[in-house]
C-alpha cells in the first residue's frame, strides 16, 4: 500500500463541513475535500446513513482527499436523520432518500466551484443509492462506480434469498440498523439541540424488520429500487465492482449483459476475490489492486474529457473487456485466506461465447431421501464476509455429511467456472412447504471440502418470486434455479461436489414442517456449470492494474479489548438436542478519534435451533455503542436488544431500544409485532 501525503498530490486541498438545504427546509450534513483552483471541478459524491463524523471517517479519509488531490470535489453527505443531518429517519432507499439525493446533485452541480457534472460512488448502501439515483436520470449525474450492491432488492440483497427468509442477515441487519438509527447526532458538531434533535428522531424510530417481514413475496415495496425492474432508466456511466466473496456479485453480471443492450448506458464490470470492501483496503481475501486510480479512469473519462477520449499514452477505460474477473486457482478451505492465487480474465461480451454450460448427470440407480438436520448450515461462514479471520465457510466435510452429495469422477484436466451456475431439480414432496440448498464443492484427494459457490429455493417461489404456491403433496415435479456466480479452477485429480440439503441455517429460516425434507430422483436431475474455455485468453493483452493506494490515515487510535471474545463459536448441547451459533460481527470495537471523540460498540448475534424441529428457530441481536467527549461533559449511550422467533403461522418479532445522556434516560420503547408466514 502507498500512502500518498497532502504534498504528493497534484493540487492541494481544503476541506469543509457544511449543511446542504433541501426544498422542503431540512439541511444534510455534509463534508466536502475540493482542490485548490480557480477553476470549476467536476463533483463525486457518497452519500451513506453511516456518520461521516465518526463510523466511516477513518474510510472516507482513505479516498475523498484522494480525488480531491486529482482534482474533483469529492463529497460525503450523510442522509435524512442520521448522523448530523437534519429530519427523520426513514425506511432503507425509501422515497425520501432518493428525493433527497436527487436535491443533493443538483445542489453540488449549481455550485460557483463545480463544473456541473457529478459522479456518484459507494460500497453498499452507498453502491446501492448509486445506482437507483442512476436509474432516476437527474442532469447532472454522469456516471457512478457502484461497489458491493445489488439491482435486486428482494433477491439479492440482505433480506430472501431464492424467496426464502435470510434469517442470518435480515434479523442481523434489520438489529444492527435500529442500533445505528439511534445514535445521537454530536454536539460538537450540531450544537446545543443536539438532546432534542435525537429525541425528534427516535420517536420516528420503528425496526426494519417489521417492514421487511410484512413483504414475503416479490411485490411493489421490493420493486421500487430494484433497477433489473427496467435497465433502460439508467443513463449515466456505470462501473459495477464485485468480489467473489461478496454476496452481491451477481448484479455485475446482470448489469454488463443488460445495460448495453437495453439502456445503451457505458457499462464495465469488475470482479476479484474481495469480500465485502472496497478492492484498494487489503482485506482478506486479497490480492488488492489500485483502485482509486482504476476508478479515477472513469471519472476522467466522463467527468473531464469533453472529447471522451483518452490522454494522450494512456489507455482508453472503454478499451478495457466489459467483463474483467478474477479465476481463483484450486485452493484448501479455510475462514480466512490474506491472499488467493489466481489470475484476470476479459470477456468483451457477457453472457461470454468463451463460456459454455455443460451438464453433469447425478450418478445414482433410485430415488433419494434428502432430509436434513435443522442445523445443517452451522458451517456456512458468515453472509457478509468482511475480511474477518473466521468469515468464510471452513472445510465442508461435515455440512456435506448432514447434505445428499454427488460427485463427479476425478478429473483427468483443468475446469474452469465463469458465471452462474445451474441445477435442474426432480422432486417429490408430501409437504406443502420446504427449501432446497445446493452446494458445489472442490473435493481434493485428501477429502478435503471446498466451498466453491451455493444457492437456494424456496419451494413456494418456484413458479416465482411474486407468487406462493405450495406444493401438492406427493406430487413430482421439475424445479431449476441458479447459484451465485463464481469464478474458480478445479484442478485434475479433484472432483466436483454437488451437496443437497433440505435445512441451512442460520442463512436460511427454516419452513414449518420442513424437516421432513423431499425426495430427489437423480434420472432427471443435473448440475450445470459454466465452463469457461481458457484457450479464450490466448493472443489478449494481460489485465493488469496499479498497486494500492491511498490518501493519508486519519490517525484514528484502536485500543484492545481486555479480553476479545471469540468472532464465531458453534455450541453443542448434545442431550438436548440444540445447535447455538454466537457471532461478533466487529464492525469496529473500541476507537479514539484526534478530535477527541472516544467511540464504543459492542455487538452479539446469537442464532439457536433443534437440530429435529424447524419451530424451534430463534435470531438474537445485542448492541451497546457509546459515544463519549470528556471536553463538552458528553458521555451518551445506546443499547438494543431484538429478538425473533416462529411459530407454525406468525414471525414473532421483539425489540427494544434504551437510549441515555450522563446516565440519565432519554429514550426508552419495546415493540412487540406478531406478523403472519406467508411466503417464509
Amino acid at each position: 500500500m502507498h500512502i500518498r501525503t497532502a504534498d504528493q498530490f497534484p493540487h492541494r486541498i481544503v476541506r469543509e463541513d457544511l449543511w446542504i438545504p433541501l426544498p422542503d427546509g431540512t439541511r444534510l450534513y455534509a463534508r466536502i475535500w475540493r482542490p485548490v483552483t480557480e477553476e470549476p471541478v467536476p463533483v463525486l459524491l457518497e452519500y451513506l446513513p453511516y456518520r461521516l463524523s465518526d463510523w466511516t471517517a477513518p474510510r472516507d479519509a482513505q479516498r475523498h482527499p484522494w480525488y480531491a488531490g486529482h482534482g474533483y470535489a469529492s463529497v460525503r453527505v450523510d442522509v435524512r436523520g442520521h448522523g448530523n443531518s437534519e429530519g427523520r429517519p426513514g425506511d432503507e432507499y425509501d422515497e425520501t432518500e432518493l428525493a433527497d439525493g436527487e436535491a443533493v446533485i443538483a445542489w453540488l452541480a449549481a455550485q460557483p466551484w463545480s463544473s456541473g457534472k457529478v459522479g456518484m460512488f459507494g460500497i453498499s448502501w452507498g453502491g446501492f443509492n448509486s445506482l437507483q439515483l442512476a436509474a432516476r436520470a437527474p442532469e447532472a449525474l454522469k456516471a457512478i462506480v457502484t461497489v458491493c450492491s445489488a439491482d435486486d432488492r428482494y433477491d439479492n440483497d440482505v433480506h430472501y434469498m431464492g424467496g426464502s427468509v435470510l434469517a442470518v442477515d435480515m434479523h442481523a441487519w434489520a438489529s444492527t440498523m435500529l442500533a445505528f438509527v439511534s445514535r445521537p447526532p454530536d454536539p460538537a458538531q450540531v450544537g446545543e439541540g443536539w438532546r432534542e434533535m435525537w429525541r425528534r428522531r427516535l420517536e420516528a424510530v420503528d425496526p426494519f424488520i417489521h417492514t421487511w417481514l410484512g413483504h414475503q413475496s416479490r411485490d411493489a415495496y421490493w420493486r421500487h429500487g430494484s433497477v433489473c425492474e427496467d435497465y433502460s432508466t439508467v443513463k449515466a456511466a456505470v462501473l459495477a465492482v464485485g468480489g467473489w466473496h461478496d454476496p452481491y456479485r451477481d448484479t455485475v453480471l446482470r448489469l454488463v449483459e443488460h445495460l448495453p443492450r437495453e439502456s445503451g448506458a457505458p457499462v464495465r464490470g469488475l470482479i476479484g476475490p474481495w469480500s465485502h470492501q472496497y478492492p484498494d483496503r487489503g482485506l482478506p481475501p486479497g490480492p488488492a489492486i489500485g483502485f482509486l486510480q482504476e476508478t479515477l479512469r472513469w471519472w476522467d473519462k466522463w467527468l473531464k474529457a469533453d472529447d471522451k477520449t483518452a490522454a494522450p499514452g494512456e489507455k482508453d477505460v472503454m478499451d478495457e473487456p466489459l467483463l474483467r474477473s478474477w479465476i481463483s486457482e484450486p485452493h484448501p478451505p479455510a475462514t480466512v485466506y490474506p491472499r488467493l492465487a489466481g489470475r484476470w480474465a476479459g470477456d468483451a461480451a457477457w453472457p461470454s461465447p468463451a463460456v459454455t454450460m455443460t451438464p453433469y448427470e447425478l450418478p445414482g440407480s433410485g430415488p433419494v431421501h434428502v432430509r436434513s438436520p435443522q442445523h445443517t448450515g452451522v458451517d456456512a461462514g458468515r453472509f457478509f464476509p468482511f475480511g474477518n479471520d473466521s468469515d468464510l465457510p471452513p472445510d465442508q466435510r461435515e455440512e456435506d455429511g448432514r447434505s445428499v452429495c454427488f460427485d463427479s469422477g476425478t478429473l483427468g484436466g483443468r475446469v474452469e467456472v465463469l458465471g452462474r451456475p445451474r441445477v435442474r431439480l426432480r422432486i417429490t414432496s408430501d409437504v406443502p412447504r420446504g427449501q432446497v440448498i445446493a452446494r458445489v464443492c472442490d473435493v481434493a484427494p485428501d477429502g478435503s471440502s471446498t466451498l466453491v459457490t451455493r444457492g437456494v429455493l424456496n419451494l413456494t417461489a418456484r413458479h416465482g418470486r411474486d407468487r406462493v404456491v405450495e406444493w401438492q403433496p406427493g406430487a413430482t415435479e421439475d424445479v431449476t434455479f441458479e447459484l451465485n456466480g463464481i469464478g474458480h479452477a478445479f484442478p485434475p485429480g479433484h472432483r466436483i461436489r454437488l451437496a443437497l440439503s433440505s435445512a441451512y441455517w442460520p442463512w436460511i429460516w427454516p419452513q414449518p414442517g420442513s424437516e421432513a425434507g423431499w425426495v430427489l430422483d437423480p434420472a432427471g436431475s443435473r448440475l450445470e456449470l459454466p465452463v469457461r474455455d481458457p484457450a479464450a485468453d490466448a493472443g489478449a493483452p494481460p489485465i493488469r492494474f496499479a498497486e494500492p493506494e491511498q490518501a493519508e490515515p486519519l490517525g484514528v487510535r484502536y485500543p484492545e479489548a481486555a479480553n476479545p471474545r471469540p468472532e464465531r463459536v458453534v455450541v453443542r448441547d448434545v442431550a438436548a438436542g440444540e445447535w447455538r451459533l454466537e457471532v461478533d460481527p466487529r464492525y469496529g470495537g473500541t476507537r479514539v478519534y484526534p478530535d477527541g471523540l472516544e467511540f464504543t460498540e459492542n455487538a452479539l448475534e446469537t442464532y439457536s435451533i433443534h437440530e429435529d424441529d424447524p419451530l424451534r428457530a430463534a435470531a438474537r441481536s445485542a448492541w451497546e455503542i457509546r459515544l463519549k467527549r470528556a471536553d463538552l461533559g458528553w458521555d451518551a449511550r445506546v443499547t438494543t436488544r431484538s429478538r425473533l422467533r416462529a411459530d407454525g403461522a406468525d414471525f414473532i418479532a421483539v425489540n427494544e431500544v434504551r437510549c441515555e445522556d450522563g446516565g440519565e434516560e432519554v429514550f426508552h420503547r419495546v415493540w412487540e409485532r406478531r406478523i403472519p408466514r406467508t411466503a417464509g
